[in-house]
């Protein structure tokens, strides 16, 4: 295949040990009983501030029920993955067959580390309930859409909230697309997209900001520490790509697929 390698079959021990050590030092940030309560100040403003407006505005409690489904985070997927696998934006068409492969390596690295991690969590004693169990006078939008939460599991309320799994879904997303970004505006519309979907949690009160901006941004860190960093994404990408060769090489002489960037093995 004529693809000019997106990852290195060999360790970057500065990316390595800059990831992991500012993943260590935001643990260790929110371990520190100043910075907890620092964390718990900044959370309380943060959480009054999304969350009160849901009991006065119709279109802001809305707006923030339906992004609080589960189905509307299957639209957020696609919109990331579109965004990943769009020729010509981050990638060259050429490497976006590769570049969904690494990623995807990474994602499940991801999944492993978060599982291992949250049953550290309960074993240290670090889980807590999210916000809107545990601060008096939170609007639940639940409690406004009875319906929509049996049936579309509209997620407001968490006894074991740390850390925030959706929001390092979405931080290690926009940790990936800015490693291969080349231009400020890629990098604005990638952060910009990130925070908004990390939003409707946070609005809800199923978590509190420090399981997004500790939690959700140590896991991410991790995953793309001992992913991007470490051969691991070379290792898994190559292996996908050759397994896979001869179905895109059939997919790829067909009318309508063949013309998807995922399908380009050459420029």
């Amino acid at each position: 295949m004529n693809n000019p390698g997106l990852f290195q079959a060999k360790w970057n021990l500065g990316g390595w040990a800059f990831c992991n050590l500012l993943a260590i030092a935001l643990l260790c940030f929110w371990l520190w009983p100043t910075g907890q309560r620092l964390c718990v100040v900044f959370d309380e403003w943060l959480f009054h501030l999304l969350n009160d407006p849901l009991a006065s505005s119709s279109a802001w409690l809305h707006v923030w029920a339906v992004a609080s489904l589960r189905p509307f985070d299957a639209v957020v997927g696609v919109i990331l993955l579109t965004l990943l696998m769009r020729g010509g934006w981050v990638f060259k068409a050429v490497q976006v067959r590769e570049a969904f492969f690494g990623f995807f390596g990474i994602l499940l690295l991801l999944l492993f580390i978060r599982m291992l991690f949250s049953k550290l969590a309960v074993l240290m004693g670090w889980q807590h309930s999210s916000p809107s169990m545990m601060i008096s006078g939170a609007v639940h939008m639940s409690e406004y859409f009875p319906g929509l939460e049996k049936t579309w599991e509209l997620k407001d309320r968490s006894s074991q909230s740390f850390p925030g799994d959706h929001a390092s879904v979405l931080l290690i997303w926009g940790m990936f697309m800015t490693v291969f970004a080349k231009r400020i505006s890629q990098v604005l519309v990638i952060w910009g997209l990130a925070l908004l979907f990390m939003m409707p949690r946070l609005v809800a009160g199923a978590h509190w900001g420090q399981d997004d901006y500790i939690g959700g941004v140590l896991l991410a860190l991790l995953a793309l520490g001992w992913g991007y960093y470490t051969p691991f994404a070379a290792m898994v990408a190559g292996a996908l790509l050759r397994v896979t060769a001869p179905v895109f090489e059939f997919m790829g002489k067909l009318p309508v697929l063949g013309r998807l960037s995922f399908m380009r093995t050459t420029a």
